[in-house]
């Protein structure tokens, strides 16, 4: 019936009273009258069909409304967004009870919205000097908070929330029977109950985070704003008990025994998840043989066990300053999965002969049996390979890995040839004492080992996909797509106003020729700011059940298979391999489930993803602000990264970075939207990207 109502509405092209519909739809009985009624309530409360004043119905794009997302910033106002259409401007007063998320509708004057958070209906009530369109919002159709993360205070027995989320702009109250026992000062977890008028609602608190003096209860509290689930559900916890902690006889029946083979894994000082080991040889014919070996989590995470269920939800691990959350238990992340040294675990194999230009020949894929006889560091990596110095203990493996090296070095020839995209991107890391107390912010190392690494995981992982993509089965997939061209259009007439000739077809997006523009920025002394801008202007890479490539790098089909510990699509690959490869089922059932299951799987692990991402990045930015304040009155060197009509943003040498106001310059400055300067009125400065400077720390608050 809703199909039905839609399709009167589109043909007719206007609005049409309810009477007008029933005669378009040819109803004739009581029941189909009620049917169409509760379909027509369904629509509009859906936000699909607008619901006028004088009692008419009709489709968004035959009036002048729009459905959006309202996004708010900390200082009140905010916007709708909407697919291809600017964004609509909502002041604070005019956001009528919305806050950040709320899906809204919006009425405009003259065409041209965006969606940016609660769905709202707004009316253009005005146009702005800068030319953006302005509304109100009319009526909120659904909200998009259920949970806040904040810290409760307590006036006559009534709680208090204070958001850590300074957009929210609500005033959350408490009854006295639903405050969980909490106390003045308790970061909390706060479910909305009901929401009134201008800007107030009542809550529930249903989690206790702790007391916000408290030790890591700044991060836990990040962690619950996101979601992020830290502790296993009762059933996941009782499954555990199934789970051995070694292989037995009957686990090895089918598998090839590679315990005899020299393999090993490389990871960091402090990992515990170890889900990759290597293997090399050099073979008669001058190819090269190698054996990239992945923990088997799929034998033990059987589809649709509340282990199963668990990871897929969580879809990720969250790797966080001082503290990992796992998507699997210690059991099996940190033991029966972990490729541990000197013990046997079970692996899925992907052996592949490589040619001296790095193309992939010939290869397997099977189940395996592996015992790793050394857990490797990069750093001791590092000082073979960069320095020639063998670490006590590596002596056996130094030729090994400098014939690694030697293979790795041919990989990343071949695919920085075909388009391989290298940013250059450093990384900050963040080092704590014992109570999570930000000590010193360092640029993380990134040597030939973790290259080694990173070359022999993209091999495998391109082997894989494309196997599977040429049995043509459902499987699923990790996509890079290219950037959009007015975006890379953008950044390059910025590079133009620094001065450069960008040289080449400025329309040709193509990995190669990113690749020569990036090479081009190299030597430039905004190289660092640039890189990380350009790399801002790409899409973002996720999960697909179709195989668009991935442009980044520079691959026509690729996947994630070498991290099922704390990756699930991983995990849903290696179950993907043992189903059609291992147990030979590729009946047409089998192929049906996983055609609609890989839609979700791919969907929600993008989301989880994004995340995690989200959640590390803030815990991040929180330490770096706490360590800061540590240092308020030292001055530091850094460089413009940039620059807004309010003021610049310098990034310190550790990646640090901070505002310097406008107010604080000495004389009047102008801002340049088109060369994103700061122009001194009368002293002829001028501030732009890419620009050292020595700046001091004024203030700094976690």
């Amino acid at each position: 019936m809703k199909d039905r109502i839609l399709d009167v509405l589109k043909n007719a092209g206007r609005a049409l009273r309810y009477e007008e519909i029933d005669s378009l739809l040819n109803i004739k009985t009581i029941e189909e009258t009620k049917e169409m009624l509760d379909a027509l309530n369904e629509l509009e409360a859906n936000g699909d069909i607008y619901h006028s004043n004088k009692d008419k119905y009709m489709l968004f794009s035959d009036s002048n409304l729009r459905k959006g997302v309202l996004r708010v910033n900390k200082k009140g106002f905010g916007f709708v967004l909407l697919n291809k259409e600017d964004d609509l401007y909502i002041s604070g007063e005019n956001s009528n009870g919305a806050i950040d998320g709320d899906i809204v509708l919006a009425e405009v004057l003259n065409k041209g919205i965006k969606p940016d958070g609660d769905t709202v209906v707004v009316e253009v009530t005005a146009v702005k000097d800068d030319g953006r369109k302005e509304g109100r919002i009319v009526r909120i159709i659904k909200r998009g908070l259920s949970t806040v993360v904040g810290e409760i205070y307590f006036k006559k027995d009534i709680g208090y929330i204070i958001p850590d989320d300074k957009k929210i702009k609500l005033e959350i109250e408490i009854p006295k029977k639903k405050n969980l026992g909490a106390v003045d000062g308790h970061k909390v977890v706060v479910a909305i109950d009901t929401f009134k008028k201008k800007g107030k609602c009542l809550g529930e608190v249903v989690k206790i985070i702790g007391h916000k003096n408290d030790v890591g209860v700044d991060i836990l509290s990040i962690v619950e704003k996101y979601q992020i689930k830290t502790e296993f559900d009762p059933e996941v916890i009782e499954q555990l008990d199934s789970i051995p902690e070694e292989i037995s006889k009957e686990d090895k029946i089918g598998r090839r025994d590679l315990t005899d083979e020299v393999i090993f894994t490389i990871d960091g000082d402090d990992t515990k998840d170890i889900d990759d080991a290597i293997s090399v040889e050099k073979l008669e014919n001058g190819h090269y043989k190698l054996g990239v070996h992945i923990a088997d989590v799929s034998y033990y995470v059987k589809e649709g066990s509340p282990l199963d269920n668990e990871a897929m939800e969580r879809g990720t691990s969250v790797y966080l300053v001082d503290r990992v959350i796992p998507m699997l238990p210690h059991k099996l992340s940190n033991g029966i999965c972990s490729l541990n040294p000197d013990v046997e675990r079970l692996a899925i194999s992907c052996v592949m002969e490589i040619d001296s230009k790095g193309k992939t020949v010939d290869y397997e894929i099977f189940e395996s049996v592996i015992k790793s006889r050394i857990q490797m560091t990069y750093k001791k990596v590092n000082k073979i390979l960069e320095e020639d110095v063998i670490p006590s203990g590596y002596e056996p493996y130094a030729q090994k890995l400098k014939l690694m090296k030697e293979l790795a070095d041919i990989i990343r020839k071949a695919k920085l040839e075909r388009g391989y995209l290298d940013f250059d991107v450093d990384e900050a890391k963040i080092l704590v004492d014992e109570n999570c107390v930000p000590t010193d912010v360092v640029l993380r190392d990134r040597g030939a080992g973790e290259n080694l690494i990173e070359d022999f995981m993209i091999q495998a992982n391109e082997c894989v996909a494309t196997h599977i993509f040429y049995m043509n089965l459902p499987f699923i997939y990790r996509i890079h797509e290219y950037p959009k061209e007015e975006k890379i259009k953008g950044f390059l007439s910025f590079v133009q106003t620094l001065g450069y000739t960008v040289p080449g077809n400025i329309k040709d997006t193509s990995p190669k020729s990113m690749q020569k523009l990036i090479s081009f920025l190299s030597d430039k002394k905004e190289f660092k700011i640039l890189s990380s801008l350009l790399l801002r202007n790409m899409q973002k890479a996720v999960y697909s059940p179709q195989n668009l490539g991935h442009y980044g790098l520079a691959s026509k089909c690729y996947t994630h298979f070498t991290s099922p510990i704390r990756r699930y699509p991983d995990t849903t690959v290696h179950r993907l391999l043992r189903t059609y490869l291992f147990n030979n089922d590729m009946s047409s059932e089998t192929i049906r489930h996983w055609e609609e299951k890989l839609i979700y799987v791919a969907d929600h692990s993008s989301l989880k993803e994004r995340s995690s991402v989200d959640c590390e990045r803030e815990v991040e930015d929180m330490k770096m602000a706490e360590y800061m304040e540590k240092h308020i009155g030292e001055e530091f060197k850094g460089m413009i990264s940039s620059v807004t009509n309010f003021g610049m943003f310098v990034e310190l040498e550790n990646l640090i970075e901070g505002l310097v106001h406008i107010t604080s310059l000495k004389g009047f400055y102008n801002y340049d939207e088109t060369s994103q300067s700061l122009l001194g009125e009368k002293n002829g400065d001028k501030y732009t990207i890419g620009d050292n400077v020595l700046v001091k720390v004024v203030a700094a608050s976690k």
